[in-house]
Parts: structure tokens; C-alpha cells; sequence
């Protein structure tokens, strides 16, 4: 039954995300981008990550880590209305603009750590079957993400990876297929196995906590990419579909650790950022196919839209003394070096300190926006302030899992 239930869920999804009406409106269009960047494979590290610190309090962790991310949004979603348009009055030598430049090094550079984190899980996921039959599996692992990185930027100088990256794109209606199916078989082994032991350990929350859920902000963050969209849609369109795509992010995330509930003690024990693979193959072993589908659609997307992002905008920082080829290879360049001199739970904190920096950017560019143009009072550059402090912590304070 679970089987069944499954994977009809999944080609339901699948079927209506790319068949649909709603498939091909303009809001969809807008909304998948965000959507696609949030909704990587973190729902998958998160559940055994959070339960081994939190305990049974997993759920209320996430729901504070969506919080922060949410909040995030909201001044990204004022920059959208207010600093891009007030960007346009600026001097090139106006103090404000060249907070504006930092900002996109900071998200170029955030960028780039980005895709070593993508493809460092896309390695730890497709060799985690294979794990006790592989020797020297750090060396294996960056190895291929090396070859993924190469085979890339080969596709670039080639100019063939504008149709690698549509076909990506158009993944994201195939990974969310697999999470829906995903979800409805743990929800229906929840509902139809009564005898199962509930293993869920009691709530555990210390200050020493909080360094580790703020290194955990890469795998919520993601919505930004609705700031760089003002080609294809108008500014109200991005604020709305971003909020939207945070939304749809933030249920599939709460639903996922809801619905792990039962196994939250095996989860606090799973080994290695793929321990989620172990968990779903001990349901059945076809929730674990879904589980490694779900992360490799969704890294690879995700690290060839973030390579291209921090392309571009390498590019547009030097003023286009790079071109598209060169910055792209640099970025390359700088992801593999994270990759061999990080590990996975490492390049996931330093990805949540790189993005948080750039929030943090964000926040001070919102608050002075506000300042010279008088959209938004005193309550509103507070809450700026308050969610550039939160970020700043992160950036200073973001810990690997492992520590």
C-alpha cells in the first residue's frame, strides 16, 4: 500500500506541475525559481540533524529556522519594492551604492560556497548505498564532485549549458512529485502501523544550540533569487510569488519532521549528512529510491542555477571586465577548493554564513532606504535591524552539525 500510495502521489504531482493549466501561468513561472532553490535536498539533512540536537523539540527548531528565513524574506521583499527603484537615482560614488556592490560580491561569494554544498550532498547521497563497499570515501566524494564541476564549465565554454539549465528548471516539477510522494508514504506508514514503537527521544534545548541552528539557515534560504528576476516579471509579481514559494517551502519542511516523528530517536543516531537514506529505506525500500531521486534533482539544479548566478554576477561586479566564461570558470574554481578542504558538515555552516552576511547587507541597505525615502516608520527599521542582528550572529557564530 505504501508502495502504491507513493507513487501514485508522485505522478499526480508530477503530471499536474508540468500538464496543468497553473503549470504555465506567469505565476507558477515566477514562483519555481525560489521554490527551486529553497526546497533542496536541506528538508532531507535537516530531520536526523535537528533530532539529534533538539530531541522531540526538532519541529519547533525548524519552525524558528523557517521563522528567521521568512523574516529574511520580508527585507528582501522591501528591497524589491523600494531599492531597486531608489538604486536607479544613485551616483556611482554614493556610499549607498557601493553598499549595494558589497552586497552582490557577498551574494556572488555565498553563491559559490553554495555549489560546493550542493554537489558536496549530491556526492554524499549517490555514494551512500555504496557506503562499507567503497575505500576512501572523502577522496571518492570530491572526486566526483570535482568531474561534476569540470563537466559543467566544459558545457559553458561549449555555450551548450543555457539547455542544461532550462532542463534543470524544468526538474523542479519532478522533485516536488518525489517529496509529495515521499511524504504520503511516511504518512500512510504512520497511519496503518499501529504496533510500531514510537522512539521519540525528550526535548532538548541549550544555548549551546543556537551556533548549529543558525549554521542550518543554507537549507531554508533560497527566495532571494526572486530579487534578480526583474527582467521576466514586475516587482509585485516577485513579492508575491516569493512570499508564495516560502509558504509551500516552510509546509513541506514542517510536514516532513512532523511525519517523522515516530523515528525521531533512529534519526538523532542516522550517520552522515545521507542518514535520512537509511531511515527510509528501514519504511520500505522504495521511499529510499525517492529519497536519492529527491536530492540528486534537487542538487543539480540547484548548483548549475547557483553557478550561473555567481557567473552573472562576478560580471556585473567587475563591470564586465570578466565575461560570462571566465567568471564562471572562476567561480568554479573557488567551489572546488571549498570542496576539497571542507567537509560536508562544514560547507554546510560556511554556506549559512555567506548567505547570512548577504542578508545582513540586505538589511542595512533596507534601513537605509527607508531612512532617505521615508517608506516604512521607526517600527518597520527596527524589525530591519532586528533581523540584520539575527543574521549578522549567524555569520559570526554558524557552527558545523558535527560540532
Amino acid at each position: 500500500m505504501i508502495v502504491a500510495i507513493s507513487i501514485a502521489v508522485a505522478l499526480l504531482f508530477i503530471l499536474a506541475l508540468t500538464c496543468g493549466g497553473f503549470a504555465k501561468s506567469p505565476v507558477w513561472r515566477a514562483t519555481v525559481t525560489p521554490l527551486a532553490s529553497i526546497i533542496g535536498s536541506g528538508f532531507l539533512i535537516c530531520g536526523p540533524l535537528l533530532a539529534r540536537e533538539f530531541g522531540s523539540g526538532a519541529i519547533i527548531a525548524m519552525a524558528l529556522l523557517l521563522l528567521i528565513a521568512y523574516a529574511a524574506g520580508a527585507v528582501v521583499r522591501y528591497n524589491i519594492l523600494h531599492a531597486e527603484n531608489h538604486a536607479a537615482t544613485l551616483d556611482f560614488h554614493d556610499h549607498l551604492a557601493w553598499v549595494m556592490r558589497i552586497a552582490q560580491i557577498l551574494l556572488a561569494i555565498a553563491y559559490t560556497v553554495s555549489v560546493a554544498y550542493y554537489l558536496k550532498l549530491l556526492a554524499e547521497f549517490l555514494l551512500k548505498p555504496f557506503n562499507g563497499h567503497i575505500g576512501h570515501h572523502a577522496l571518492v566524494s570530491n572526486l566526483l564532485v570535482t568531474a561534476v564541476m569540470i563537466g559543467l564549465t566544459l558545457l559553458t565554454m561549449s555555450g551548450d549549458l543555457r539547455r542544461i539549465e532550462h532542463a534543470a528548471h524544468a526538474s523542479v516539477s519532478v522533485k516536488i512529485g518525489l517529496i509529495a510522494g515521499l511524504l504520503a508514504g511516511l504518512g500512510v506508514w504512520w497511519a496503518t502501523s499501529p504496533a510500531i514503537g514510537l522512539s521519540i527521544p525528550s526535548i532538548k534545548a541549550t544555548w549551546a544550540s543556537l551556533p548549529l541552528l543558525l549554521g542550518l539557515l543554507i537549507t531554508v534560504q533560497g527566495f532571494e533569487t526572486s530579487r534578480y528576476l526583474g527582467d521576466s516579471y514586475d516587482q509585485p509579481t516577485r513579492v508575491r510569488t516569493m512570499r508564495l514559494a516560502q509558504w509551500m517551502s516552510s509546509v513541506i519542511y514542517l510536514a516532513f519532521l512532523a511525519m517523522l516523528t515516530p523515528i525521531l530517536g533512529p534519526a538523532s543516531r542516522a550517520q552522515g549528512v545521507a542518514g535520512i537514506y537509511d531511515l527510509m529505506t528501514m519504511v520500505t525500500p522504495l521511499l529510499g529510491l525517492f529519497v536519492m531521486g529527491a536530492a540528486v534533482t534537487s542538487q543539480l539544479s540547484a548548483a548549475i542555477a547557483d553557478s550561473i548566478g555567481s557567473g552573472g554576477l562576478l560580471v556585473e561586479v567587475s563591470r564586465r571586465r570578466f565575461s560570462i566564461r571566465a567568471a564562471f570558470v572562476i567561480a568554479s574554481a573557488l567551489s572546488i577548493m571549498i570542496v576539497w578542504f571542507t567537509n560536508p558538515f562544514e560547507v554546510i555552516a560556511l554556506s549559512s554564513r555567506a548567505f547570512a552576511a548577504y542578508y545582513t547587507a540586505q538589511s542595512v541597505i533596507a534601513i537605509w532606504v527607508s531612512r532617505r525615502t521615508g517608506a516604512g516608520g521607526w517600527l518597520m527599521r527596527a524589525g530591519f535591524a532586528l533581523v540584520g542582528l539575527i543574521c549578522l550572529i549567524a555569520t559570526l557564530v554558524g557552527a558545523p552539525a558535527e560540532s
